[in-house]
């Protein structure tokens, strides 16, 4: 707001000098040519002086945006919420163990330093309505503040090209009441009941690729399906839905092409209990 005032002020001084001078010094018939004048230093040192107490001033401004918007480089504090980037999918880890793929949950009014990593090519965490772009480079850490000031769902993308699928590395971040940001956070570090279809699961090698324990803190390929059921989407920004889930299981490629999980071969009945097994991870 101080540099659009600031504009504005600069903007008219120089259209109404602009105006003046189109009037009072308009040519006129008869006029003589005017007598060249070959400097003033008053107004050479006028016009050099203004501007730079100018950008002077708009550097320290800057300079102080700066240091407030930017996270430390080294933050002495543990971070809020881990966010690491995939080929292709997005995982937010929070220090309580709750851990999401795809749908990052934050509570609104706070502001919260997010760690960004990632864990294979260089990947741009960006949700342009709450914060600025932070490069996710493998071997490397980069901090940044996010913050949502009200309730609402904010689109989020990779905006560093890092694949056949980049276009589809698209996320939302949930911004909450503390009250209900809280709920969701405990219910996301719970384990869901043992059920049946979970030894098929672990038969099925499904377990070395994807998590489906809050406590599980080994790292997967794939993302973590301890609550899958409560998520919006799929891989591929796909409606989570049983069908869905189904073809997913069965054919991942022909969703999401070039993704790590390979086409499965699963007699129907297995294939019908895998998924009303996931459909019970809430």
């Amino acid at each position: 707001m101080y540099f659009l005032v600031l504009a504005a002020i600069i903007f008219l001084v120089v259209a109404t000098m602009v105006g003046y001078s189109i009037v009072r010094y308009r040519a006129r018939q008869g006029d003589a040519d005017p007598r060249p004048s070959f400097g003033h230093r008053r107004i050479e040192i006028t016009w050099t002086v203004v501007p730079l107490v100018i950008v002077l001033g708009i550097f320290v401004f800057t300079l102080r945006t700066m240091a407030n918007v930017d996270a430390p480089l080294e933050p002495d504090r543990p971070p809020d919420l881990t966010i690491t980037g995939h080929q292709w999918w997005w995982e937010a880890r929070y220090p309580n163990g709750a851990t999401t793929a795809r749908e990052i949950h934050i509570p609104a009014g706070r502001r919260l330093l997010v760690r960004i990593e990632s864990a294979d090519v260089i990947h741009d965490f960006w949700v342009p309505q709450l914060a600025r772009k932070m490069d996710a480079v493998p071997g490397r850490t980069g901090y940044i503040w996010l913050r949502a000031d009200n309730p609402g769902t904010y689109q989020g993308a990779c905006s560093e090209f890092c694949g056949m699928q980049h276009a589809g590395m698209r996320f939302e971040v949930v911004a909450e009441p503390e009250a209900d940001f809280s709920a969701w956070i405990a219910r996301q570090a719970e384990t869901p009941a043992p059920d049946p279809g979970e030894r098929l699961f672990r038969e099925r090698k499904c377990a070395d690729c994807h998590a489906i324990s809050a406590s599980d803190a080994t790292p997967r390929i794939g993302p973590p399906l301890t609550h899958i059921a409560s998520r919006k989407y799929l891989g591929g920004n796909l409606p989570n839905t049983p069908g869905n889930l189904t073809s997913w299981i069965t054919s991942p490629q022909s969703i999401l092409p070039g993704n790590r999980m390979p086409d499965s071969r699963v007699p129907a009945d297995e294939l019908q209990e895998l998924t009303r097994f996931l459909e019970t991870r809430r």
